[in-house]
């Protein structure tokens, strides 16, 4: 949880309308309590503080079941890769690394299979044809292992082609190469340049076992969607066509050695809280709290700046609109299909998480928004529709 300094005397203070907080509590809290989730947590900030936070349900924590409370802290998936991006990107501005430069200018495991023409921003970007390369999570923590799964990988497609959401594989060579510049391992680098200075100590990159008794053990709920809801929909199931994710897969995630292996792409155990705080150093040119820089804010400009033209998602049909790691809401009407809602403002920014996990921030209203849950919905049209609904609310809750 967020050090006290952190939160606001009340909502005037960071000018959020008390009634539309409230609808979006209700909203998180009735998943709760229709039992489509076990447990939540919401955060949302404005002005440099946390202006609300609030956790509903219960969690096996520690190996007991138990409250979920402010102080639990949840597996936040590929929200991660915001925090991976952001590593690269103090690398990118302190001249050390380019989006343009080859993987295998530092990573000469990565070139195999034609991979060799692969670049960071391709990385980045969801364009480096590896979608679906296989790996656990847990493999992170051992060396040879990832160098021996860079060499195994092959292209799904020439690499800069098409837009294709990589579930977690890109995001490994990206942090591999943060290590070999830096000469600390990922976690250390998390947290020594950007969760100490920003006052994070709970945001957690390598969670050592000690550290477990208060993260909440995620779990699978509800049922698939049928075939003819996929097609009322108009697209395909996401989660039924690849076996990137698969249900042993995210449970692993419950396993100390997971934990503690802290991979790049799904691998940070935070609370909502430390996301909403992170997202708002990024809307402060890149300050903390305390006027310390951690990112220039030439080099966030250039993070957040769509790079991805008109490729288009393969499953939903839309623009990716991708930047340096994240994505961007774009103006089209179609942020809730890249992980907004209906009312953030087309600047908006951040990178959703599998299994409903949210983080993001609005240049147009100053607000950032974090939501975690340790349920994991079977039903991925019932979760997506879940994060529309709740960033849309978040994202309204500016007083007039």
């Amino acid at each position: 949880m967020p050090a006290a300094h952190f939160f606001a005397r009340n909502l005037e203070e960071v000018g959020l309308d008390p009634e539309k907080v409230q609808a979006l509590f209700e909203r998180a809290e009735r998943e709760v309590k229709s039992g489509l989730l076990p447990a939540s947590q919401v955060a949302i900030a404005r002005n440099g503080k946390i202006g609300v936070m609030q956790t509903f349900g219960k969690a096996v924590q520690g190996g007991t079941e138990k409250p979920a409370t402010d102080d639990t802290r949840f597996v936040i998936m590929s929200s991660t890769k915001a925090f991976t991006s952001a590593a690269a990107w103090i690398l990118m501005q302190e001249g050390q690394l380019r989006p343009e430069d080859r993987v295998v200018e530092y990573i000469p495991e990565f070139g195999t299979n034609g991979k060799d023409v692969v670049t960071v921003e391709q990385l980045l970007i969801h364009t480096s044809a590896i979608p679906y390369a296989p790996h656990w999570q847990k493999e992170w923590a051992d060396h040879d292992k990832r160098l021996n799964r860079f060499a195994q990988w092959k292209p799904d497609h020439t690499p800069g082609e098409k837009f294709v959401y990589h579930v977690s594989a890109n995001f490994w060579p990206v942090a591999a190469i943060v290590e070999h510049l830096s000469g600390q391992r990922l976690s250390d680098f998390v947290r020594t340049r950007i969760a100490e200075p920003l006052g994070l100590p709970d945001l957690r990159f390598g969670l050592p076992p000690a550290g477990n008794a208060d993260v909440a053990d995620v779990e699978w709920v509800g049922a698939a969607p049928t075939a003819e809801e996929y097609e009322k929909m108009g697209v395909k199931g996401f989660n039924a066509t690849t076996n990137a994710i698969n249900e042993d897969g995210v449970l692993e995630l419950n396993e100390t050695v997971t934990r503690e292996a802290g991979s790049p792409s799904a691998g940070c155990i935070t609370t909502a809280g430390d996301i909403a705080l992170f997202y708002q150093a990024l809307l402060n040119d890149g300050r903390a709290h305390d006027g310390t820089p951690v990112w220039q804010p030439d080099m966030l400009q250039e993070a957040r700046r769509i790079r991805t033209g008109e490729l288009r998602d393969p499953f939903l049909g839309h623009r990716a609109n991708r930047a340096l790691g994240i994505a961007v809401a774009g103006g089209d009407g179609k942020a809730n299909m890249r992980g907004f809602g209906r009312t953030n403002s087309a600047q908006s920014f951040g990178h959703p998480g599998f299994g409903g996990q949210s983080g993001w921030a609005d240049p147009a209203t100053g607000i950032s928004f974090g939501f975690l849950t340790n349920g994991f919905d079977r039903h991925d049209i019932r979760e997506a529709r879940r994060r529309v609904a709740l960033s849309s609310l978040a994202a309204a809750c500016a007083a007039e």
